[in-house]
């Protein structure tokens, strides 16, 4: 049985009527609070890792992949790690009040002036960290949240929420600046889509048909953070040591994040050199290399690429290659087959680097790094509540300014219009 519309109205209501304190308060009230949540995440270690540790038992009893579960595990470093975003989040400027302002010929003054959107509600799925990035994020920017974490990992999810409201109490501010669904039926995640007039903004993170279900059943406003077929290609004049590097790095460091590698571009001319190299080394690595014809003929070990294989996102241990004729041939391949994440080319040559990074339509590209980068917290924003993939308002890893609308503040001394 999931949670009654009546019970998620009530948590609209009490998000809505905390939107007003929120925005009324201080920068500096809202750092001590983030301290103190920072301070209580440290503190509160044993109980988080204890949560956790119920959540990962389940999830193994499920039979889950273990890229699912190294999302799910919190170790010490990275609670102490979600703590260090939240206090990053304290020490970056808050973007509300900032004005732009200009004078018309009439003598109006016109400013656009920077704002909280309102209640922030999120869908998600076992991240645990999201949960103290969104807070913190939201509450920076005076903005209320609504979380929907995944049924595996509630206990965590509950645990760090209790941190964080031990911090809004200790401080005198409504409970209400932070509500955890903790019904994770579909039934209640349906409704909760459906809050128009309590949720301003509606925001899902997870994999693909997560993010698919709340664009085509919300009627909350989306914006739709993307799943990561991410790329790498290895242009005719990359360093190899640094495109191995690279590659290891993106696909196996943590292979179930949306910013991994997925796919391996290399151009014709170095791959007879150059895949042996670096898929023996994903092989070492654990990785199934996935390889069409072309690549096939320089690593004949490798299992065959089927046409399913080039948009897919596989959240594991497994990379496809592709051997392209020029670096024309793999703008074409990334532009047709990413979700517009992030791509990276390797290359020495300074016109290919600007060629990729001018003609690729993703919200991140790189020359000579590894995708892994795109993160709200590796770019200095503190944390991040999602990587937009849309073109709407926000792109990429989005920090404070995302969080933020404008409206219109105008001065007059007695003008009408003619």
């Amino acid at each position: 049985m999931g949670t009654t519309n009546q019970a998620l109205i009530a948590i609209g209501e009490n998000a809505r009527a905390a939107k007003g304190i929120l925005g009324r308060m201080g920068v500096n009230e809202k750092n001590a609070v983030l301290k103190k949540a920072a301070e209580h995440m440290v503190s509160d270690m044993d109980g988080i890792l204890a949560a956790n540790e119920r959540d990962l038992e389940n999830a193994r009893n499920s039979g889950l992949k273990a890229a699912f579960i190294d999302r799910l595990t919190l170790t010490k470093k990275r609670v102490e790690d979600m703590a260090g975003g939240l206090l990053q989040v304290c020490s970056l400027p808050d973007p509300n009040g900032e004005v732009t302002t200009w004078t018309r010929p009439n003598g109006l003054i016109i400013g656009q002036k920077r704002v909280p959107i309102g209640v922030i509600g999120v869908i998600y799925e076992a991240r645990p960290n999201v949960t103290a990035d969104v807070f913190g994020l939201c509450f920076k920017t005076g903005n209320c949240c609504v979380l929907r974490g995944g049924k595996e990992a509630l206990n965590t999810n509950i645990a760090v929420v209790v941190a964080v409201k031990k911090a809004l109490a200790e401080c005198g501010v409504t409970e209400h600046a932070v509500s955890l669904i903790e019904d994770t039926s579909r039934e209640t995640a349906t409704e909760f889509m459906k809050l128009n007039g309590y949720i301003d903004v509606l925001i899902p993170r997870g994999g693909a048909g997560l993010i698919r279900s709340v664009v085509e059943n919300s009627t909350v406003p989306v914006i739709e953070t993307g799943t990561g077929n991410c790329h790498i290609y290895c242009d005719k004049t990359a360093d190899f040591k640094k495109a191995v590097d690279i590659v290891i790095n993106a696909k196996t460091q943590r292979p179930g994040v949306c910013n991994a590698a997925e796919k391996l571009l290399v151009h014709e001319d170095i791959a007879r050199d150059f895949l042996p190299l670096v898929c023996g080394e994903l092989r070492q690595k654990g990785v199934e290399v996935r390889a069409d014809e072309r690549a096939r003929a320089c690593v004949p070990w490798a299992v065959p690429a089927a046409d399913s294989d080039w948009p897919t996102e596989y959240e594991d241990m497994i990379m496809a290659v592709k051997v392209v004729s020029d670096t024309d041939e793999a703008i074409r391949h990334i532009n047709k087959y990413s979700t517009a994440h992030s791509e990276a080319i390797i290359t020495e040559s300074y016109a290919d680097s600007q060629r990729f990074l001018q003609e690729i339509d993703s919200a991140a590209v790189y020359v000579n790094a590894s995708t892994r980068f795109t993160d709200g917290f590796e770019f200095g924003f503190g944390a991040e509540i999602g990587i937009s993939t849309q073109r709407l308002h926000a792109r990429g890893p989005m920090g404070l300014k995302e969080l933020t609308t404008t409206k219109y503040i105008i001065y007059g001394n007695g003008q009408v219009r003619g």
